[in-house]
């Protein structure tokens, strides 16, 4: 595939080339006359990728936007302000046609950054796209953009919280319909807005205690200031709590639940690594991202657990029990026309009963029991056991029972991942819960306070945790890392 050549850009946008028009003398056309911004950088990369395409988005933004616009549409003026207008696009230096493309201009600070903005909507052949990125390398006052760059000002000037960063880079990378819902609600602002209401709550109850250290010994403060903030705190702390009890949904959700297929040897699998009718043939995990039923998993098919006979199956029957313990969901497979062997029993006894009894913290581990084979039951007898749990039936040979597979899978990874259709909004990233859990735990500390000053001080830590989480305030590394997931031109 042919790629741009960010060298040749790169070069060319350390200053304007020394060529013109014949009879010209050197490139220093300014389009309409305008002189070239002296401050600040202007920044242009490819926005739509790279490859072939019927349509190439390449974008600028910047003080020098407008000189660009102007310099590789010359002798037109600027467009009206987000009219897309056709132009003939020529090098700026020696006057070459490149494309005739779409242009749109949008003039700060109503455009995605705040700053002027202007997008080259042309042909997507790779010879095109290179003409106009190294004309505009050669563009006083331009150079390449860095990944993320265009994003990064977005938030700097305020267009964009932190969370609707995250938000953005989530929609970009989402591969199932569960994750673009949900980066669709972060993006829209919904956890930025709780976390301001949750904020507002806090500003008002450290009003209330700063009012009291003030004024507490004036007879016109009004009663029960402390006992107002105190439930104001209160009442925060639940809803902390409750957010902070997901369960690392969001969290799932944007990365994927690990979904682990299981059962004794020759259950049923898809050939997808050399396996036979010989028990103790498939003795690694193997592992793949799937779309199940709509949500992100990583899918671990493990080796049939029974009791290895060499050290190569015993090896491969310690991972597959490793990821079991892993697992946000097991997909447990048993031959449903041999339930009654002593490998089959002895699964039922060491996986699938422990899965549903519940652990000490409450917490049960999800698991789906799969009958396979069952095309190979006699006919008039589809249950062949009545004391098993909760089961389904599913022929691989037939694809029988398989929509009643998926609808399962959907309904136990919905409750896995967290609904991203209804509720509140997720948290689907570390950052989100450490903060959280820093502001409950400030929280905390204001009600073990002796002092009402040191009371006062734990509502400023809490208030600082949730201003982090939504509005950045972090170091720069922190930053850095965000932005390092949007590709050059986001």
């Amino acid at each position: 595939m042919w790629r741009v050549p960010w060298t040749l850009v790169a070069r060319a946008a350390r200053g304007p080339r020394r060529w013109g028009y014949p009879g010209k003398g050197p490139c220093t056309r300014q389009g309409s006359g305008s002189s070239v911004p002296r401050s600040g950088s202007t920044i242009f990369a490819l926005s739509s990728g790279q490859g072939r395409c019927g349509i190439a988005v390449i974008r600028t933004s910047g003080p020098a936007s407008g000189h660009a616009l102007r310099s590789l549409t010359a002798p037109r003026d600027l467009p009206p302000a987000r009219c897309a207008c056709l132009r003939l696009l020529r090098d700026p230096c020696s006057g070459e046609p490149l494309d005739r493309a779409l242009v749109l201009w949008f003039p700060g600070p109503q455009s995605f950054t705040a700053e002027d903005c202007a997008e080259f909507h042309v042909h997507g052949g790779p010879a095109v796209v290179s003409g106009v990125l190294q004309a505009l390398g050669r563009v006083p006052g331009l150079r390449p953009a860095e990944a993320g760059e265009f994003t990064r000002r977005a938030f700097a000037h305020g267009k964009l919280s932190l969370t609707e960063v995250e938000g953005l880079a989530d929609l970009i990378h989402a591969e199932t319909e569960a994750q673009r819902r949900q980066a669709l609600r972060q993006l829209d602002g919904e956890l930025g807005h709780l976390c301001r209401g949750w904020a507002e709550t806090l500003t008002k109850a450290l009003a209330h205690v700063e009012a009291y250290i003030d004024f507490g010994e004036d007879d016109n403060l009004e009663e029960g200031v402390l006992e107002r903030a105190d439930s104001q705190v209160q009442e925060l702390e639940v809803a902390l709590g409750t957010h902070l009890r997901d369960a690392r949904r969001g969290q799932r959700l944007r990365s994927g639940a690990h979904v682990v297929v299981a059962g004794p040897p020759n259950a049923g699998r898809k050939p997808v690594s050399i396996v036979s009718s010989e028990p103790g043939t498939t003795r690694d995990v193997l592992e793949t991202p799937v779309d199940l039923a709509g949500f992100p998993a990583l899918l671990s098919d493990t080796a049939g657990l029974r009791e290895g006979i060499g050290p190569v199956e015993q090896e491969g029957v310690r991972r597959a029990r490793k990821r079991l313990e892993q697992a946000d969901l097991i997909l447990a497979v048993l031959d449903a026309s041999d339930l009654a062997s002593p490998s089959s029993c002895n699964f039922l006894d060491m996986v699938v009963s422990p899965a549903g009894a519940e652990s000490p913290n409450g917490n049960r581990q999800r698991l789906l029991l799969v009958l396979n084979k069952s095309d190979l039951l006699p006919p008039g007898d589809p249950d062949p056991r009545l004391d098993l749990p909760p089961h389904l039936l599913l022929s691989c040979l037939t694809g029988e029972g398989l929509d009643s597979l998926l609808e399962a899978l959907r309904k136990e990874l919905a409750a896995v991942c967290g609904d991203p259709s209804t509720g509140p909004p997720l948290l689907t990233r570390a950052r989100h819960q450490h903060h959280l859990q820093c502001c409950l735990d400030a929280l905390g500390h204001y009600k073990q306070a002796k002092d009402v000053s040191l009371a006062a001080e734990a509502l400023r830590v809490a208030r600082g945790h949730l201003a982090h989480l939504a509005g950045g305030g972090g170091t720069e590394e922190i930053l850095d890392i965000i932005f390092q997931d949007f590709c050059v031109g986001k």
